[in-house]
């Protein structure tokens, strides 16, 4: 029989958001690990806030905040106003978030006013870190044995707005008034070509030009890659399970990427306990440099480098290059790539839809944290599935 193409709403319904989302919802364990890691940030996001204690209108709760954001990384919501759009109409969402079906959604740039808060207290950041114990505790991370490398990642900034400093008669798309000073590096392409625009045949450098749109941009190219504005994202990985140990961003130069795995892979180095205790670092050839190397070596830390020979002499010792541990670092650290490959496809940060050093950093780090959480996610399911056949 054919049904009939009617539509009766109920004046009232009684059942829950939660009743929407299948008991199977790969966003179940990922809501889990998230509210875990906010619950340990109580105290920061009260610190956040205590300037408002006089009163005021009360600003979006920071941990709905931090949900929304990760939805837009899990999702691939290009912008924050279609992310908010589809809070309005998205069970899945609303549910993920915290909010119920009858709460109002945010206006887009008031969402984008909050976010900025989170940047002053470096909440992301907090959030990773917390993200990454829930990780350790499960045993899913060895703490000795690491990777580092890093990516381009393409400004929010065309061409037309590198021009040169000091210029009144520039003009530009500027919409949230970044500007800074510039700084080159060796592998900054000095010369750029356009067949459309007024600069064909210019030389243009890092040192003479700048972005009007984003002053943090550089003009950058690596390898037989094209000259764009860019930054650099850089990672360390752990080798157990290729989750991201650590995420920072800086600006694009010939030297940020052995500058940042030094920090990063010190940074590793204090969280250790035992300070004597040896660990590993795997990397490409392109750090296999002497200052590099014995800046790792002085830190107590064994480079598994690959030794790049090519017409030169590698800075790596045959010995460590000889050994056995060398040889699983040079494999492990491969599974780098597929954080940088996730970030980019499903992330959005191929190209970054914010402008400046700050802003592009947090979401590189939140964008990793997700990334984190759907690898975190999987190795549970795994460990359920193994003691399911062993029993």
């Amino acid at each position: 029989m054919r049904g009939a193409d009617t539509f009766t709403e109920s004046l009232f319904s009684v059942r829950k958001l939660d009743d929407f989302v299948p008991a199977s919802h790969p966003l179940r364990p990922v809501r889990k690990m998230v509210n875990t890691a906010l619950a340990k940030m109580d105290a920061l996001f009260s610190r956040m806030y205590e300037a408002d204690i006089k009163g005021g209108r009360p600003s979006i709760a920071p941990e709905k905040l931090l949900r929304a954001m990760l939805l837009q990384v899990l999702y691939s919501v290009r912008s924050e106003r279609q992310l908010m759009e589809q809070v309005q109409y998205n069970l899945l969402f609303r549910w993920f978030i915290g909010l119920s079906m009858d709460d109002e959604v945010w206006v887009p740039s008031v969402f984008t006013k909050n976010r900025e808060r989170l940047i002053e207290h470096d909440a992301v950041i907090e959030f990773f870190n917390e993200v990454l114990k829930i990780a350790d505790k499960k045993h899913w991370l060895s703490g000795e044995h690491f990777s580092v490398d890093g990516t381009l990642i393409q400004a929010w900034a065309g061409h037309k707005s590198f021009v040169r400093k000091g210029d009144d008669d520039a003009s530009g798309d500027d919409r949230d008034g970044n500007g800074d000073n510039t700084d080159d590096g060796p592998d900054a392409d000095a010369k750029a070509h356009s067949d459309g625009g007024n600069f064909k045949g210019q030389r243009r450098s890092n040192d003479t030009h700048e972005s009007t749109t984003d002053g943090d941009a550089r003009l950058y190219r690596k390898g037989k890659t094209a000259s764009e504005l860019r930054y650099m994202g850089h990672t360390l990985s752990d080798n157990r399970h290729g989750l991201v140990a650590n995420a920072v961003v800086t600006l694009a130069d010939g030297y940020a990427e052995r500058e940042a795995a030094k920090a990063m892979v010190n940074d590793a180095r204090q969280a250790q306990a035992d300070p004597t205790r040896t660990i590993t670092l795997g990397a490409d050839k392109g750090y296999d440099a002497r200052e590099f190397i014995e800046a790792c070596q002085a830190m107590n830390v064994t480079p598994h480098v690959a030794q790049n020979k090519s017409g030169r002499s590698s800075a790596v010792p045959d010995a460590i290059a000889q050994s056995e541990g060398y040889a699983v670092s040079q494999q492990k650290r491969k599974l780098i790539e597929q954080g940088f490959g996730w970030a980019k496809t499903v992330g959005g940060m191929r190209q970054v839809m914010v402008r400046g050093l700050e802003r592009v950093d947090q979401m590189f780090v939140l964008t990793m944290a997700g990334y984190n959480l759907v690898r975190m996610r999987t190795l549970e399911q795994l460990g359920q599935v193994r003691l399911q056949g062993a029993h």
